[in-house]
């Protein structure tokens, strides 16, 4: 018999000693057997529906706790995509976008506080990001050709993450995830990305558009989870800042 089963014997021997001392006591002193049997059998009725209290209520918190663990898992799951795909993602489209002017408040994030994050969260849920690649058609192929190299060496990656069954915990972040495989086939199957006419890169820049703005939204949660939980993280992020071009990952200070 193990410790913990014979503590568990001895605990629940001493408790049956203590229930014949109380009411043995009991029916000496006032020596109404009667009242003592109805009083037990009145509580012995309470027993079920205080087993049945008390298994939702684990149940509840139990089941709270594990989704929890989970998000936390997949929130500790972003750190690693971002350092694979997600920071290289944004520096490539966010350097070519016109409309710069929609991220510039991004430039002073090391300036914020959870309400700033809280903001910029909701305001990013609420409209969609501009975007447009301003690329002239001489340097159209070079980029294209650049973002799916990239987008192909990390295809793999991006596979397992959709393949984690957790993930679908994370509406925004499968958003994400599809997006960015949606673009890379878009890209893959054309095979001669010097044939993209004018018309064909408008559709690409609403690919492109897709990714940038669900992937900016993810970007400031990361953020925001990582300036909460671990804000020695958040330094190195905001030293390589891509909305921000005098970023310089070497402390100066």
């Amino acid at each position: 018999m193990s410790k913990r089963l014979s503590w568990k014997v001895k605990f629940s021997i001493l408790m049956v000693i203590l229930i014949i001392i109380i009411y043995g006591s009991n029916y000496l002193v006032l020596g109404d057997a009667e009242h003592i049997i109805s009083y037990i059998w009145t509580h012995l009725g309470f027993i079920p529906v205080d087993i049945l209290l008390v298994a939702f209520l684990l149940d509840e918190i139990i089941e709270r706790k594990e989704k929890e663990a989970m998000l936390e898992k997949l929130d500790m799951l972003m750190s690693t995509f971002f350092s694979e795909v997600g920071n290289e993602l944004i520096s490539q489209l966010s350097t070519v976008n016109k409309y710069k002017a929609s991220t510039e408040n991004l430039k002073s994030i090391k300036n914020w506080n959870e309400e700033d994050f809280d903001n910029k969260l909701a305001e990013l849920k609420g409209s969609s990001l501009d975007f447009k690649a301003d690329i002239s058609p001489e340097e159209r192929e070079e980029f294209l050709s650049n973002l799916s190299e990239f987008l192909e060496s990390k295809r793999e990656f991006i596979i397992n993450l959709i393949n984690n069954p957790n993930l679908l915990e994370k509406e925004e972040f499968t958003g994400l995830v599809n997006a960015i495989l949606h673009l890379d086939e878009e890209l893959v199957h054309r095979t001669d990305l010097a044939l993209v006419s004018d018309a064909d890169f408008g559709h690409l820049n609403g690919d492109m558009q897709r990714v940038y703005d669900k992937l900016v939204h993810e970007w400031v949660y990361y953020l925001k989870y990582l300036y909460k939980h671990y804000p020695y993280m958040i330094a190195l992020i905001i030293r390589t800042n891509p909305f921000d071009e005098d970023a310089d990952v070497y402390v100066k200070e």
